[in-house]
């Protein structure tokens, strides 16, 4: 099949079968198209829809997003994990009003420059919405063009992904340029699949060599093992006032859940338990929360044991003064402000106030 015959077949089953009806497809703008590809990003379309919609419908356009709070855009992230792309998605609205009058950049060069934006997510947003020809190279383009040209090799490695960026420019055609793009992605989210393809309903079927050579199973390679995955615990303590409100605390911008707020943290509970003597607190009067709650991270595994002490008024006040950790803290119930908590955070915090 010729480069062209490619995206004509590839066109023709977008015209009938592609998905044409999702949020971001509709009043199509920079903006709302960029504001999806971020979400997108290792999160799939179900899961990202109703964040989308809620996110659009509190940021609807960049000006907004840009004169926001980080705590209010994370507060509307929170549950979609790897929340460095909220944190890059506010600073580069930020920026593009600072740079370009509020209006998204119309060039390759510049849009990749902006926080958070690589070179595909660049491509997808000025090819989805206006129409520029840029070829695109997520994850699901990956897979497609792996099988379809029966290239091995781990594609994270930069030899192989230089030559799917080859092959991904040569099928980019010079019309049509946002259907192809999306149809290139509906195809490997919808029928090119990592488990269980659908490869007798694909429109590729006929020249793609991975199935004519029965590896369709066996591509794209997959990365190469690591040693187990790691495993960490922490101790949570929720300090609750009298009107049952909990003390939070913003990490560290960078890092695991950063920009966020979480309860106190400790490595262990021979710490928690150092930290309340130093207070003046018996840790007796320490109380579990449940049982422990798994999360997993992409590199590791945690295990979190939430425990909560409910202070006296007067406990509050001393705590507020002596500490300087807790003189910064915020005191919230939940979802109360808006201020980004982690998954497992808003867990715990539902079970307070089960």
């Amino acid at each position: 099949m010729s480069q062209a015959q490619f995206s004509t077949q590839l066109l023709h089953w977008f015209d009938q079968h592609g998905r044409k009806e999702l949020p971001w497809q509709q009043n199509k703008t920079p903006y709302r198209v960029w504001v999806a590809e971020i979400m997108l990003q290792q999160t799939q379309v179900s899961a990202v829809i109703p964040y989308y919609q809620r996110f659009m419908q509190r940021f609807g356009s960049i000006q907004s997003l840009a004169a926001a709070g980080q705590d209010e855009v994370l507060h509307h992230w929170s549950g979609l994990g790897y929340y460095a792309r909220g944190r890059n998605l506010h600073k580069a609205a930020q920026q593009i009003c600072e740079q370009y009058s509020g209006q998204f950049p119309d060039h390759i060069d510049a849009v990749q420059a902006l926080p958070g934006i690589g070179k595909s997510t660049a491509g997808a947003i000025l090819a989805c919405a206006m129409g520029q020809r840029h070829a695109i190279l997520d994850g699901n383009v990956k897979r497609v063009l792996s099988r379809y040209h029966t290239i091995s090799g781990y594609p994270g490695q930069k030899a192989i992904e230089n030559q799917l960026w080859e092959l991904a420019e040569q099928h980019t055609p010079t019309t049509r340029i946002g259907d192809y793009t999306q149809a290139i992605m509906d195809l490997g989210a919808t029928l090119c699949t990592r488990s269980k393809p659908r490869c007798m309903e694909c429109p590729l079927q006929e020249t793609c060599k991975a199935l004519a050579t029965n590896q369709v199973s066996t591509l794209p390679t997959p990365k190469p093992k690591q040693k187990s995955r790691r495993q960490e615990s922490e101790w949570m303590l929720l300090l609750l006032d009298e009107h049952h409100a909990c003390a939070m605390l913003k990490r560290p911008a960078a890092g695991i859940w950063g920009g966020l707020w979480c309860p106190l943290q400790f490595a262990n509970y021979s710490a928690l338990q150092d930290w309340c003597h130093t207070q003046g607190i018996n840790p007796e009067r320490l109380q579990e929360l449940g049982a422990p709650i798994d999360h997993s991270f992409s590199h590791y595994d945690l295990c979190i044991t939430p425990l909560y002490l409910s202070l006296s008024k007067i406990d509050k006040q001393r705590l507020s003064k002596t500490n300087e950790v807790l003189g910064n803290a915020t005191w919230t119930k939940q979802n109360s402000k808006n201020i980004g908590l982690p998954a497992p955070v808003k867990q715990i915090l539902t079970r307070l106030h089960d």
